[in-house]
């Protein structure tokens, strides 16, 4: 993982941010709660679905329903094959990102459930996976 990200990222979970995560098309889907000690991904509908696990250099997304289901690193959300699934704004240079509306309530965390293992990291693909971000997080569910 970059140096500087690290440096950006850092700041932004400790202020007890919500970062914005972003689909292929720009739009403003999901979000992680910085301010929650499990880094929790919400819906913009305020469904609970998955959370970061921190591994070295990046993250870990886990489902609540234990399911491991990508990577977060420098940015971007990765699946198992590689592809870019979301990200947050600024680390993709090539997608506009649209205006972000207001968000539901949040609601109540389920438990966790015991965690898979995590497979190997694919090599990154330069391009967005076929599957759009929502489904990508609901798998979580």
């Amino acid at each position: 993982m970059n140096k500087l990200f690290l440096l950006i990222l850092i700041p932004l979970f400790s202020l007890g941010q919500e970062i914005s995560l972003f689909d292929s098309d720009g739009e403003a889907v999901a979000y992680i709660d910085s301010n929650d000690e499990d880094s929790t991904i919400y819906l913009w509908s305020g469904s609970p679905v998955a959370y970061l696990f921190p591994n070295g250099d990046y993250y870990n997304v886990y489902g609540f329903n234990g399911n491991h289901l990508g990577w977060f690193e420098d940015g971007i959300i990765i699946d198992h094959s590689g592809d870019a699934v979301g990200f947050i704004k600024g680390s993709v240079s090539n997608v506009y990102t649209q205006y972000e509306p207001y968000k539901s309530y949040k609601e109540y965390k389920p438990y966790k459930e015991y965690k898979s293992y995590e497979p190997y990291k694919p090599y990154y693909n330069s391009s967005f996976s076929s599957e759009p971000l929502v489904l990508f997080l609901k798998r979580g569910k």
